[in-house]
Formats: C-alpha cells, sequence, structure tokens
C-alpha cells in the first residue's frame, strides 16, 4: 500500500513540473512549423488583385473620359497654391482659377507655336528630306555589307541592298493618336476651372466624411502632403525643364541648327516625361542635324551636347531638388512609366510621376512602416 500511494504521489507531482517540459516541447514544435500563407491571406490578395485589373480595364475602355477628368484633377491640385495665393490679394478664388488656366493656356499655346512651326515648314518636304538622309547615311553601307555576309554564312537570304527608310504612312495616324478630340479639351479645362475654384470645399467635405476625429486627421495630413508635393513637382520640374530647353536652344544656336527655339521648346516639353522624353529628343536632333548640317561630325555635336544636357539634369539637377523632397525609386518610376503609358500613351507618361507621388503618400499615411522585430537570443 506504501508503494502504491508513493507512485500516485508520485504521479500526482508530475504536473506541476510538466509546463516547463510542455513549454519547450511547444516552442520546437512552433519552430519547426513551416511558415506559410493561409487561405484568408489568399482570398484577400486574389480579391485585390482582381480589383486592380477591373480598374485597369475600365480606365482604358473609357479612356475619353477618365483621362480628362484625371488629368484635370492632378494639374488642379499642383495649381491649387496658385490660387491660394491670388485669395492672399482679396482676388476671388473661381476668378482666381479663371486667370491660372488662361495662364496656363497661354504658356501651352506659345509652346505649341514654337515647335509646330519646323513641323508645318517640314511636312511638305518629307520626301526630299527623306531622300537627303537616306544619301547621308550611305557611310554606314560597310557595315551593312559586313551585316549582309554575315546573314549569307549563316545561310540567310541576301534581300537588303541598301540602308532602307521606313514609310512616313504612320504620320497621319501617329497625329491622330496623339491630338486629343475636341471633347476631350473641352472636358479637361472645363473639370480645370472647377476643381481649382471648388478645391477647399471639395477637401472639407471629404475630410468630414468620416466620423473619427483621428481618421479626419490622417485624411488631412495626406491631403496636404498631395497638395504640397504635387504643387512643388510641378514648379520644380518646370523649372528644370525650361532650364534644359534654354540649354538645348544654346547648343543648337551653337552647333547652326535650324530653328534652335523650336528645338529647344521640343526638348524642354518632353522633358515632362522621364525616360522617353529624352531619348526622344536626342532622336530628333540626330536626325535633324544629319539633315541640315554638311558633315556626320557636325551633326553629332548637337545630340551629344544635349546628351550631356540630359545626364546631368537626371543624375544632379533633379535627384538634389526633387530626391530631398520625396525619394522617388527608379525601378518603380519605370514601371510606373510602362503601365500608364501602355494605358493612356502620351498623357498617361505625364501623369506616371506624379500618381506614383500620390500612391507613395497614401502608402506612407495608411501602411505606416513599423520597426522590424528581431528575435531574441534566447
Amino acid at each position: 500500500m506504501r508503494g502504491l500511494s508513493s507512485e500516485r504521489l508520485h504521479s500526482e507531482r508530475l504536473p506541476a513540473s510538466a509546463p516547463e517540459g510542455a513549454s519547450v516541447a511547444n516552442d520546437h514544435e512552433h519552430h519547426d512549423q513551416p511558415l506559410g500563407v493561409g487561405r484568408t491571406e489568399i482570398v484577400g490578395f486574389a480579391i485585390v488583385a482582381i480589383l486592380v485589373i477591373a480598374v485597369a480595364v475600365v480606365l482604358y475602355l473609357a479612356k475619353a473620359f477618365f483621362l480628362p477628368v484625371v488629368m484635370a484633377f492632378v494639374v488642379g491640385t499642383m495649381l491649387s497654391p496658385a490660387a491660394g495665393l491670388l485669395e492672399r490679394y482679396r482676388i476671388p478664388r473661381p476668378f482666381g482659377a479663371v486667370l491660372i488656366v488662361l495662364a496656363v493656356a497661354a504658356g501651352a499655346a506659345l509652346m505649341v507655336a514654337l515647335i509646330s512651326a519646323p513641323m508645318i515648314e517640314w511636312t511638305p518636304r518629307l520626301p526630299e528630306l527623306a531622300a537627303r538622309l537616306k544619301d547621308k547615311l550611305h557611310v554606314f553601307d560597310p557595315v551593312l555589307a559586313l551585316w549582309r555576309e554575315l546573314e549569307l554564312l549563316l545561310g540567310g537570304s541576301d534581300t537588303l541592298t541598301g540602308f532602307q527608310l521606313p514609310k512616313f504612312d504612320w504620320v497621319q495616324p501617329t497625329i491622330e493618336f496623339l491630338s486629343p478630340t475636341f471633347t476631350e479639351f473641352l472636358l479637361f479645362f472645363a473639370s480645370l476651372i472647377l476643381f481649382i475654384a471648388s478645391w477647399k470645399d471639395l477637401r472639407r467635405a471629404l475630410v468630414l466624411t468620416f466620423s473619427d476625429r483621428a481618421t479626419r486627421l490622417t485624411i488631412l495630413r495626406i491631403l496636404n502632403e498631395i497638395e504640397e508635393h504635387l504643387g512643388n513637382y510641378l514648379l520644380t520640374v518646370t523649372m528644370i525643364n525650361a532650364g534644359v530647353g534654354i540649354a538645348t536652344g544654346l547648343v543648337c544656336v551653337i552647333a547652326r541648327m535650324p530653328n534652335p527655339a523650336g528645338l529647344g521648346a521640343l526638348a524642354a516639353t518632353l522633358n515632362f516625361i522621364p525616360i522617353i522624353g529624352p531619348i526622344a529628343t536626342f532622336a530628333i536632333l540626330l536626325v535633324v542635324g544629319i539633315i541640315a548640317l554638311p558633315t556626320l561630325g557636325s551633326a553629332l555635336v548637337a545630340p551629344l551636347a544635349f546628351v550631356g544636357i540630359a545626364f546631368l539634369e537626371g543624375h544632379f539637377v533633379t535627384p538634389t531638388i526633387i530626391g530631398r523632397r520625396l525619394a522617388l525609386n527608379a525601378l518603380a518610376v519605370f514601371l510606373a512609366l510602362a503601365f500608364w503609358t501602355w494605358l493612356w500613351g502620351p498623357m498617361g507618361a505625364f501623369l506616371s510621376s506624379p500618381l506614383l507621388i500620390v500612391a507613395l503618400i497614401f502608402k506612407e499615411h495608411m501602411m505606416p512602416p513599423e520597426a522590424p522585430q528581431l528575435p531574441t537570443a534566447d
């Protein structure tokens, strides 16, 4: 009986010391279990992906409506600080909105006039200019001959007889693609004026939509940062691009290029489009130089000088000025540019960086970065 009672007593005392060993075993089991994604996370990710695809399809199919409206909202947010400045001088906001839009339209008309003058002059002479370009590109005939020999060695056909220029059948469709319709212009300007005039009321209504005080403060901070960053972005980028245009025009004067004012205005305008704009400017300067100047060396002066200008602007000036306010990842800028260009064409390329800035501001406030929790030694 004493042995049985001692065994019972021992068995009753075991559970008291069991939790320590059990906790150690549970810790080992917890560490041994593989990390996985739960079913809820997969379903949530699938719903978000479907929503993003649906929104992209709607924006693509309804481009004629959404592009002018989104463009007006973005440009209006950029120009709202100017309307606030005019209000300080007791100019009513609706009247200030009209003045701002008229000033922007006048500046855009001036740039279009500078750019379109050489285009109008050169368009009737396209066949003559193409023949002149073909004659000057005979310097590449040895390279093409070597390429033909290589093709023949690899079993290709000898079908390339010389440097072939593309036909100009693409000019009219390209102009039609780049030129928005009158309805889109009207919708853009009407939405822009109304947006700037009623921006303060829209802000107040959007903030008061939420009942929680913390949420209202968060929305107010987001709107303030969007307005500040987009306004600074427009002013800074405009000044930088104006400097790029002036420098390009001076280079064209030194290189004896035709119509340097128009080429400088074209460089400033295209520089609003990241990556694609400088490449297009380089190609245009190269073609114009080859056609207008007598030698290939003189034709390369302006394009190579523009490469230096674009390098300094892209690697030193813009990162130094804009990078201090809002750092943009190069991969994110490129992907945003590719997506919005595919979706809405050249206007989408212009909107890619401002929309990326808006998305980053929302991300910083909606998903604030947390300090990583490193595992302890024990």
